[in-house]
């Protein structure tokens, strides 16, 4: 029996009935669980005996609403977890899906994993995922004045205003978009003192 086998067999185990899924592919496992099942399959992932996955190494969200560049059906938003075991040399994925689209909500891992508390506070930020039970939970990359969640698939991709420090003000200011648009057309005849070359 292989080591992925054997990991397997206690991801199965261990999860029982709050495993959703689990797939195997390319040599990694990702198991797939219910919003309502997800603080406890963590709990078991890190302190069942045959698991130990003691490390949270990653967390993102994913907006699934044109995955593949085709009609998703199913939730939109999921959140996926990279979870490392030190003492048992393995590595596991979690997924769970946010059960509604219109407000994307998933339960902290914060109490499980500290490692997560940032990691949670991107996926709010970027994707619009609420973390219920993170203690705070706040922008991280963009500005606090800023509008929408960019890494959603339907977010516009040139947006209408832009930030940039006043040092006469001393504070940062919105102003227009300065950014022309312009079409770059490529030089296909090449002269024949093109850079000083005979």
């Amino acid at each position: 029996m292989s080591k992925l086998d054997t990991l397997q067999a206690a991801l199965e185990s261990a999860l029982g009935a709050r495993l959703s899924t689990l797939v195997r592919d390319r040599g990694e496992l990702t198991v797939t669980v219910a919003a309502a099942d997800y603080v406890d399959a963590a709990l078991v992932l890190r302190d069942h005996a045959d698991l130990k996955f003691e490390q949270l190494i990653d967390l993102c969200g994913v907006d699934y609403s044109s995955y593949q560049d085709r009609p998703w059906q199913g939730p939109r938003y999921c959140v996926v977890s990279h979870l490392l075991s030190v003492s048992k040399n393995w590595r596991v994925r979690l997924k769970v899906f946010c059960p509604d689209d219109d407000m994307p909500v998933a339960p902290s891992l914060t109490e499980v994993w500290s490692s997560c508390s940032w990691f949670e506070r991107e996926a709010f930020d970027l994707f619009g995922v609420i973390f219920e039970g993170h203690l705070d939970l706040r922008r991280i990359l963009t500005d606090y004045g800023f509008i929408g969640h960019p890494f959603r698939k339907d977010f516009p991709t040139t947006g209408h205003v832009e930030m940039r420090y006043d040092d006469e003000q001393k504070r940062v200011v919105y102003q227009p978009v300065t950014i022309e648009p312009r079409e770059i057309t490529p030089r296909i005849i090449r002269e024949d003192n093109y850079g000083g070359l005979h």
